[in-house]
């Protein structure tokens, strides 16, 4: 019996440390980014933008269970703002990404209140919807975004004096950053917000029998995803230097959908890890020219069947409801009294 205790507590040690695997290796990849620079600096830095951007994607999706093919409005709201007011009015980087993110959350609560009323494939169509709109506007309004001209000339990233202008130090700063969002979707996964977001990812109908205004915590969801968004956005024009519609086009939103599942969705670690294979995954198949794209399609197809859950699940098991310790009560019939 004693062997059978420690031979349990040993494989259950050992789940836990494969639990952790994938993010461990996420974060040593990013390091070895930062110590190696070059072309690993630029695949990183990719690597963690999009990383805040699908935080954002699963809180919406994985917490509330609910679908958006719009996010990359928002990523433009916060790109373009930032573009334009660093390089049009000589605001600094940090308040020109503060005011792409407050636009954002006003246009988050305007469309949202009468889209995420929505269900199913109708709340999906109307986000993307959104999305496109965006994108037009984008390549229309000239006088603002230069339409496919984009805007150059875009700072780097800097707070206060500092300012991020290699690429190691961009690749530090995003980093930090993307520990935060990591952290902060942590915070909201455990929080009454996030406990009635999962609620009503179960079924609203019974989210709404216990008392939560499902529309509410809908729109609230809705809006805090458009925040990461925005801040995404924001980081990806003031590290490249440069923005285009091209950059928050159905690419974007395509891309974000494969990292979330490959990770994980409605994890914590699960965008990193998925954002990080994501990008890493063309450069490992380029040396098969001709069937770099079918080797690309192939892996992702076997991810998805092998690690339904995600990579950043993997060695993680669900956990069986104890065993009762001892007999089941007996049941006698209740006496009604006609």
């Amino acid at each position: 019996m004693t062997n059978l205790r420690v031979s349990t507590s040993l494989s259950a040690h050992l789940r836990t440390a494969l639990g952790y695997l994938p993010a461990l290796l996420a974060a040593a990849l990013v390091a070895y980014a930062i110590i190696a620079g070059g072309y690993f600096v630029a695949l990183g830095g990719f690597a963690l933008i999009y990383a805040v951007f699908v935080t954002g994607l699963s809180i919406f999706m994985g917490y509330a269970g609910q679908a958006s093919f719009g996010q990359n409005a928002f990523a433009a709201i916060g790109g373009y703002a930032s573009a334009v007011l660093t390089t049009a009015y000589d605001i600094a980087p940090v308040p020109a990404l503060a005011c792409g993110v407050a636009g954002a959350v006003v246009c988050a609560v305007l469309i949202g209140y009468p889209t995420v009323r929505l269900k199913g494939h109708y709340l999906a169509m109307a986000t993307l919807a959104i999305g496109l709109i965006a994108y037009e506007i984008a390549i229309q309004w000239q006088s603002v975004t230069h339409g496919y001209m984009g805007i150059s000339g875009i700072p780097p990233l800097g707070i206060g004096s500092f300012e991020a202008a290699s690429d190691r130090e961009q690749l530090v700063l995003l980093s930090v950053l993307v520990a935060l969002c990591m952290g902060s979707a942590w915070l909201i996964r455990h929080s009454r917000f996030g406990r009635a977001l999962v609620a009503l990812s179960g079924s609203e109908e019974a989210a709404r029998a216990l008392g939560i205004d499902v529309a509410r915590y809908k729109l609230a969801a809705f809006v805090v995803s458009a925040v990461y968004a925005a801040v995404a956005g924001s980081l990806f024009v003031h590290t490249i230097g440069f923005v285009s519609p091209e950059v928050f086009g159905m690419n974007m939103v395509i891309l974000g959908f494969t990292m979330l599942y490959v990770g994980g969705i409605g994890t914590i670690t699960g965008p990193l890890v998925g954002s990080i294979v994501v990008n890493l995954l063309p450069e490992t198949v380029r040396g098969l020219k001709d069937y770099e794209d079918m080797a690309y399609g192939v892996a992702l197809i076997l991810i998805l069947i092998y690690a339904p859950r995600g990579l950043s699940m993997l060695g993680w098991s669900k956990r069986k409801p104890a065993a009762a310790s001892g007999p089941a009560p007996m049941l006698t019939p209740a006496r009604v009294d006609l």
